[in-house]
């Protein structure tokens, strides 16, 4: 277990991102937990998400020239991700972030920052079906540079219709690396640790959780 991911947790909890009980989700299936990183809504919770990004990012030994924020969510977690790792791991790592439209007018274009060029890594929060990835993924091969990894901040490590998580099949279709700052199996030796007594949570909703992975987890 790495600090960056009990800080993460600790903050998800704090800002009541991370929630337990009873969700439908898409799929319609019922999920014991939720994460909303929109409620990463203040400066504090920006610095540290940032922080634990970069965190993951240098831990994962990962060689990239820079990082690109999917909108809309992904444009302040690339801009705080970038910031930390100027601050924290002296790397000045320049990002780009896209419009949902293009721009028809001034530099035009729909994408925003540093000209695309050489490894670039996507940050964004979760993947669902990888719909915004895979539109990330053809801006920035159009511009001629390579994707390299996806940085999430949670892996739910969950099936999709077959098999394999959303994270798996990017990994095996795109051949992309995924490096998640937490992974629902972090997410549960952590809760579970006593060590972690401020990140705890009821032995009833940890049951949830570890029969919600039993269900509907990928190996």
């Amino acid at each position: 277990m790495h600090d960056y991911q009990t800080r993460f947790i600790e903050l998800a909890l704090a800002r009541d991102a991370l929630r337990f009980g009873k969700f439908t989700l898409k799929s319609g299936r019922e999920s014991p937990y939720f994460f909303n990183a929109g409620l990463f809504s203040d400066g504090e919770a920006a610095a540290v998400l940032g922080r634990c990004y970069a965190d993951a990012l240098v831990h994962s030994g990962l060689q990239f020239d820079m990082l690109f924020g999917p909108a809309y969510k992904g444009i302040p977690l690339v801009t705080a991700t970038a910031i930390a790792l100027a601050e924290n791991h002296r790397r000045s790592v320049p990002y780009v972030f896209n419009r949902k439209e293009a721009k028809d007018h001034g530099e035009g274009g729909n994408v925003v920052g540093t000209a695309l060029r050489g490894r670039v890594v996507i940050v964004d929060d979760v993947i669902t079906a990888g719909t915004a990835i895979r539109e990330s993924l053809d801006i920035i091969r159009k511009a001629g540079a390579q994707p390299v990894a996806v940085a999430l901040a949670l892996d739910r490590q969950e099936r999709g219709h077959g098999a394999r998580s959303a994270v798996q099949e990017l990994e095996a279709e795109q051949g992309l690396r995924c490096v998640s700052v937490v992974t629902l199996d972090t997410l549960i030796d952590t809760l579970a640790s006593p060590a972690n007594g401020a990140v705890r949570i009821s032995a009833e909703q940890l049951t949830a959780l570890r029969a919600y992975r039993d269900r509907y987890g990928v190996s």
